[in-house]
């Protein structure tokens, strides 16, 4: 025991959201207009991975195309049916359905095309030296020694 309080449990949805809608840059922070992220492992202090409650309204998107270099990401449907994209594939999942992203895997996003909401339960690990790739957007993304994202364009210039 380390002689502090540990949270009490509480139900994920009353969890606040994140105060900041996206990491990205713009234009790319624009485009996730819509989506929500509940940091639940925060609440909890945990260190070694995240889990987010992901909504995603009709029209929304979970992240841009992409692929992580060290870090694994696992997804959870909870409700809706969001349509997956992983590499050149297209997949319609439903609530109950899983499917896990491993490092430097195939790129991957999720859009809700659908005419209800979607809740993703998000899980990934925090790896240090992680690089992220988007390759339908000129954009990459190296996580710094504090685990703060650092944004540039594929030619290396930052974005501002």
């Amino acid at each position: 025991m380390n002689g502090t309080a540990e949270p009490a449990p509480i139900n994920a949805t009353d969890a606040p959201t994140r105060i900041r809608p996206s990491h990205y840059p713009e234009p790319f922070a624009a485009l996730m207009t819509g989506r929500t992220k509940r940091p639940l492992g925060d609440l909890f202090n945990i260190k070694n991975f995240g889990v987010n409650l992901i909504h995603l309204p009709p029209g929304s998107v979970s992240a841009l195309h992409h692929a992580h270099s060290r870090q694994d990401e696992f997804i959870y449907v909870v409700e809706g049916h969001p349509t997956l994209f992983r590499g050149n594939d297209i997949f319609e999942l439903a609530p109950g359905m899983v499917v896990g992203f491993p490092s430097a895997g195939l790129a991957h996003h999720l859009e809700n095309r659908s005419g209800v909401d979607c809740v993703i339960l998000e899980v990934g690990d925090r790896s240090a030296g992680d690089s992220v790739t988007y390759p339908s957007d000129d954009l990459q993304a190296v996580a710094g020694p504090d685990g703060n994202w650092q944004f540039q364009h594929k030619d290396g210039k930052p974005y501002e």
